[in-house]
């Protein structure tokens, strides 16, 4: 009698297991991917399970992972932000810049610190957030077509700015956060992780980052509970603007120099390391902790392939089938839980 109530119960365990796989899809697939890619290259090659290229990998994600704070917040109200490079650009190119026209205003002979650079340029980028945010709220414009048009604007000014030109100098903060260290561990990496860490404690522990996942999970219903939608929407695209500007900023002083189109290949790479943490493309689901995983999967993958001896193109084709994977794991995790919810 024992056993044949016992063996019900059995299946019953089993079906809530992996009905709990299932749902947890998004999130444990990432998680398995880091895990293999890093225990194929530390197999690969001997050079790759080392604690100085791990401080590598870390300093390699740093910028992206600086603008894919501000995007995560984006993605989790189920829009998109297109022009994330063409504002860290601009913005890098205009701490430059100002910081140049700050070395012809000066007090007794005396440059003035940069902070009037470093404000003005925070203003620029959170300006062409402003932008973005009042073409997606007030004029109704998709996120899509208004931060693609965004990203040409911010390709314009950046040229207008540049002119051809390089520019190297900096204000001496942004200098020391983007490429000096403190005890071994480079200034960027800490700022990364401040921001990482500040972006997911507002997810979590505060109104605001509930009513971002409130409007990305159902819109209607949160407009129908009285909350301000359209503000929410534009608050995080300017979030997205900042947090792509600090990482301009930084970017530039850790490459040494500020161009045109210096930053265009993060578009992808901050998508993509949202996107393959596991954050819905459909909002309301992820948060930063998937993003951290995300970046950790590129990290790893990226600085893997250089470890080993493979073709470069073929390097490109491996990027973009682990994003089709994850972008195909996100769809189907979305269509999942509607079905779970019917």
């Amino acid at each position: 009698m024992a056993s044949s109530e016992t063996a019900p119960a059995a299946s019953q365990r089993a079906r809530g297991v992996a009905t709990f796989l299932r749902s947890q899809m998004r999130n444990i697939a990432p998680f398995l991917t880091l895990i293999f890619l890093s225990a194929f290259f530390a197999v690969a090659s001997p050079s790759f399970a080392t604690i100085d290229n791990l401080g590598n990998i870390l300093t390699q994600v740093s910028v992206t992972g600086i603008i894919a704070v501000g995007l995560t917040f984006v993605i989790l109200c189920a829009e998109i932000d297109l022009s994330i490079a063409g504002i860290a650009n601009v913005t890098g190119i205009a701490v430059a810049y100002f910081t140049l026209q700050e070395s012809y205003v000066n007090i007794a002979n005396i440059p003035l610190p940069g902070a009037i650079a470093i404000i003005l340029s925070l203003l620029l980028c959170a300006a062409l957030g402003l932008v973005n945010a009042l073409g997606l709220t007030v004029i109704g414009i998709p996120s899509f077509i208004m931060t693609l048009a965004m990203m040409q604007i911010a390709a314009g000014i950046s040229a207008l700015l540049v002119r051809g030109q390089i520019a190297y100098k900096v204000p001496s903060l942004i200098t020391t956060l983007g490429s000096g260290s403190i005890g071994g561990i480079p200034w960027i990496v800490i700022v990364a992780a401040i921001m990482l860490l500040a972006g997911h404690l507002v997810l979590t522990y505060t109104r605001f980052g509930r009513y971002v996942y409130m409007v990305g999970g159902n819109r209607e219903a949160a407009e129908y509970s009285g909350l301000n939608v359209k503000l929410i929407l534009g608050s995080v695209m300017i979030i997205s603007a900042v947090c792509s500007g600090i990482g301009g900023m930084l970017g530039v002083a850790h490459f040494g120099s500020a161009q045109q189109n210096e930053f265009d290949t993060y578009l992808l790479d901050s998508i993509a390391a949202v996107v393959v943490g596991g954050t819905s493309l459909f909002g309301g689901r992820g948060g930063i902790g998937n993003t951290i995983v995300g970046l950790f999967v590129l990290g790893v993958l990226n600085n893997g392939l250089d470890h080993v001896n493979i073709d470069s193109f073929l390097k490109i084709l491996i990027r973009g089938l682990i994003l089709l994977a994850a972008l195909i794991i996100n769809v189907y995790a979305q269509r999942l839980r509607e079905k779970t919810a019917e």
